[in-house]
């Protein structure tokens, strides 16, 4: 069974959220904010997928060309590093994601 995180901080919208996902035979953890769903990602619970709000910075990172499919994915203003990276390709990445 595959396990979705969720992370919401409107209570009901996350309670709503986890009941249709755990209909469609899912299981779910839940997360209010970044502290909690940084718990559920350090723990060795394996997690499948993140349903989360939209409100904090994203850096995507992957090893293909960016095309146009893969542009309607990213929100405007997110972030992607193209693997392979280097660590200071990383650092600068974030700096940049930060300060903005």
């Amino acid at each position: 069974m595959a396990v979705i995180l969720i992370v919401e901080d409107e209570t009901i919208i996350r309670e709503l959220v986890e009941a249709t996902i755990q209909s469609r035979g899912y299981q779910t953890l839940l997360a209010s904010d970044v502290d909690e769903a940084l718990v559920h990602l350090r723990s060795p619970q394996a997690i499948d997928a993140l349903f989360t709000d939209i409100y904090l910075k994203t850096l995507y990172t992957t090893g293909n060309a960016r095309s146009e499919k893969m542009n309607a994915l990213f929100l405007e203003g997110a972030f992607c590093l193209r693997k392979p990276y280097t660590d200071k390709q990383l650092q600068h990445q974030l700096g940049d994601m930060v300060a903005a």
